[in-house]
């Protein structure tokens, strides 16, 4: 079994998550019909939609590094791309982050292969999932669906920190320095830690950050933009650089966030003008995509910290050994 849950009582109800959940723990399904459960549900969202479907899932609440983005994620997800046959695909994206590098790898590699590519978060996908999401040219998420925050994370000295916190940390020390004519000595024994060649390091991470996600959706999120709602008129490639390069910006700053961790919910993408299809709106796709994040969630129960798969076959990588093919 994936987990020992157990329900007192279950009464079905049409698009409820927890109803699902429950209806799935009563069921207690073994993990080979978890598996196959898995493949029903992908099939029927393949079949709303039109198009082949694959998944990358690392488990969020997972306390290993195997869960996020990583070079060792190339091998597996190119062994199930190479399964699918159409010119498009929907890729079902759930991950706490990683390595931007390994995504613009995994990009290049599924924009060379599809002419259409939609990305559907059922649950959250932060940080370089966020980059990932930005080079399709459909972002379905539901209300409960998360983005997060695209600043770089640094590591140095044993420490973790936000890029973008830095160097506005930094920024302010040289502005407070210029105004009173004299650097306090409190900052002193901090800017002797710090190198010329960290500082550009960060100013690099982030520039990474904003040039794979500017470059991706004037590229292809905005090739379908082709008029202004307001006015009618055309939209130029200049106009498609300038609102990528903003959204860009937003969310690659981490003073408007907070937090590296901060849920981005639809809301906050419509007031950025990023525009993402509501997928509980349509309740059949709704209903598949759900049952498949539930699925997804009790496989991750287990000592799965990492899920790639088609409808035809799937590759798990598991917390405390090597990948395994299901």
């Amino acid at each position: 079994m994936f987990a020992q849950w157990g329900v007192d009582s279950f009464s079905p109800c049409d698009n409820n998550a927890m109803t699902v959940y429950s209806e799935y723990i009563r069921k207690q399904f073994s993990t080979d019909q978890i598996v196959g459960e898995r493949k029903v549900q992908l099939g029927k969202i393949a079949e709303i939609r039109g198009r082949d479907v694959i998944v990358y899932a690392g488990d969020i609440s997972s306390r290993t590094s195997l869960s996020g983005i990583d070079h060792s994620d190339l091998v597996p997800f190119y062994d199930q791309l190479s399964m699918l046959k159409g010119d498009a695909v929907d890729i079902i994206l759930h991950t706490p982050g990683g390595l931007a590098e390994v995504v613009e790898d995994l990009v290049r590699t599924i924009r060379a292969r599809f002419d259409k590519v939609g990305v559907i978060i059922p649950g959250a996908a932060y940080s370089a999932g966020t980059i990932f999401a930005m080079a399709a040219d459909e972002i379905l998420m539901s209300p409960s669906s998360s983005l997060g925050p695209i600043d770089a994370q640094i590591f140095s000295n044993g420490k973790k920190f936000s890029a973008d916190a830095f160097l506005k940390g930094l920024g302010k020390i040289k502005e407070e320095a210029a105004q009173t004519k004299a650097l306090n000595i409190a900052y002193i024994p901090i800017l002797q830690s710090i190198s010329p060649g960290e500082i550009q390091h960060c100013e690099n991470a982030q520039n990474f950050s904003k040039t794979l996600v500017t470059d991706w959706l004037k590229q292809y999120k905005f090739k379908f933009w082709v008029s202004h709602s307001s006015t009618g008129l055309p939209v130029t490639d200049e106009e498609k650089a300038k609102r990528a390069g903003e959204i860009a910006d937003e969310l690659c700053d981490q003073g408007r966030w907070l937090t590296h961790g901060r849920s981005i919910k639809i809301e906050d993408l419509n007031k950025l003008r990023l525009q993402v299809t509501n997928f509980s709106e349509t309740a059949d796709l709704f209903d598949a995509i759900n049952r498949y994040y539930v699925l997804l969630q009790m496989s991750f129960d287990s000592n799965v910290c990492k899920i790639y798969e088609t409808t035809m076959s799937s590759i798990c990588r598991m917390a405390s050994s090597p990948v395994r093919r299901q």
